[in-house]
């Protein structure tokens, strides 16, 4: 239509993480595959669905019927081949609770038959859901809103303050990319930078000088697990999902849970045993030729991503900070670093944002612009989205540990 869409006008913030994204994003649906477009997109229908993200569903209808998919499928996923239905389950767990992914799911898709998957069929799927869930963390997390030829798009600026996010969405962001809070910051804010970057400095001195045993630090990461569950904010009954989005998954209800509710123990899984770059990226490269080499170029890029610059400070090294965020990500997922403090987490991050890191990552949908605001009331619209690249990058990556660790066992 001759114009960039809005999550690449916010995601324009990082120009490096921009190329990175989009240079996947086109591999994954624009070069010959495993799987053909219609394919494709109708999957990123069923992976955007899931979250009740109309943004993305919307994109990828008008994608599947200009890539001539049968537009019967769009009635609803009962109307979509048996092959494309039988993923539903790896769809609804994936984006819900990964870590109940078995080899028993994977057998199930892979088992012959006129309807079965072929392995690098199913990590072409794998990649797909994985993408299009963590994409719809970003688009909530941002507030990105509709294409202005969508319901609710527009191209005119709302009578906001200083600047929201869905002015920058829109283009309407000024060259100074100034800060989201108007007027004059509170003493509480206007400290909040220093207080945090004093914490930094203390983390890095300490780390030279004591290290914890090893019993210490697993005992820390299963208390930020357990705290981690509480990080929710308060909320109503959830609203059943539109119907124009709900008619593309099944079992409507079904949602993220905490591993201990109800008693469930769900084990800790541990990097170290099973890690995207000494498994997970060799088995994507080898299924599907060029993606591991993408998708770890991203991942690397989004970790690192720095300008060494918090707020108005600038020469400051945010390692610590960057490993924390995405860390507390891995750590919801039940995902641990056995060389990593977890200590160091709640040091780092304050309630406000582990509630928003939580509804970002695990119930996007639920993400509200006042948990946006709520959360380092100083700083710049660019480092929040920068906060979403890591949240987005993080999630992507626990979900395809899951899946990938599930499709090595099936293997072996």
């Amino acid at each position: 239509m001759g114009r960039l869409d809005n999550i690449t006008l916010v995601m324009v913030f990082h120009p490096q993480y921009l190329e990175s994204f989009l240079k996947t994003q086109h591999y994954l649906l624009q070069t010959d595959g495993p799987l053909p477009a219609c394919y494709q997109h109708y999957i990123g229908i069923m992976a955007a669905a899931r979250h009740q993200c109309s943004y993305l569903v919307n994109l990828h209808v008008n994608d599947f019927i200009q890539s001539g998919g049968d537009q019967k499928w769009l009635n609803g996923l009962e109307n979509a081949p048996l092959k494309l239905r039988n993923l539903g389950e790896l769809n609804k767990l994936l984006a819900h609770r990964p870590w109940l992914i078995t080899k028993e799911h994977i057998e199930q898709l892979l088992k012959t038959g006129e309807h079965s998957w072929s392995l690098a069929e199913l990590i072409h799927a794998v990649v797909l859901l994985a993408h299009y869930h963590s994409l719809a963390s970003f688009t909530f997390g941002c507030g990105t809103s509709p294409e202005i030829h969508s319901d609710g798009g527009h191209t005119l600026r709302p009578p906001v303050g200083n600047g929201c996010i869905c002015d920058i969405a829109n283009g309407n962001h000024g060259g100074d990319d100034s800060r989201q809070t108007a007027g004059v910051l509170s003493s509480d804010s206007s400290c909040e930078v220093e207080v945090l970057m004093e914490r930094m400095k203390q983390l890095q001195e300490c780390r030279d000088e004591e290290e914890a045993s090893q019993e210490e630090m697993a005992t820390r990461f299963e208390r930020e697990k357990i705290e981690s569950m509480l990080a929710f904010a308060a909320e109503d009954e959830d609203p059943p999902p539109a119907k124009e989005v709900s008619k593309h998954f099944e079992d409507t209800r079904y949602g993220y849970k905490d591993f201990s509710r109800r008693g469930m123990h769900v084990p800790t899984f541990r990097v170290q045993d099973f890690s995207w770059e000494d498994h997970g990226y060799s088995l994507v490269n080898r299924l599907y030729p060029d993606v591991g080499q993408l998708l770890d170029e991203k991942f690397h890029i989004a970790y690192n991503l720095t300008y060494n610059t918090m707020a108005m400070h600038n020469h400051v090294d945010t390692s610590t900070l960057r490993r924390a965020i995405w860390n507390y990500v891995h750590c919801m997922f039940g995902i641990r670093y056995d060389d990593y403090d977890y200590g160091e987490i709640n040091q780092l991050l304050d309630r406000s944002f582990k509630v928003y890191i939580k509804n970002v990552v695990c119930s996007p949908e639920k993400t509200t612009k006042r948990m946006y605001d709520s959360f380092w009331r100083q700083f710049r619209h660019s480092e929040k989205v920068h906060v979403n690249l890591l949240l987005m990058e993080a999630r992507m990556q626990a979900e395809l540990l899951y899946a990938l660790r599930a499709i090595t066992w099936y293997m072996t």
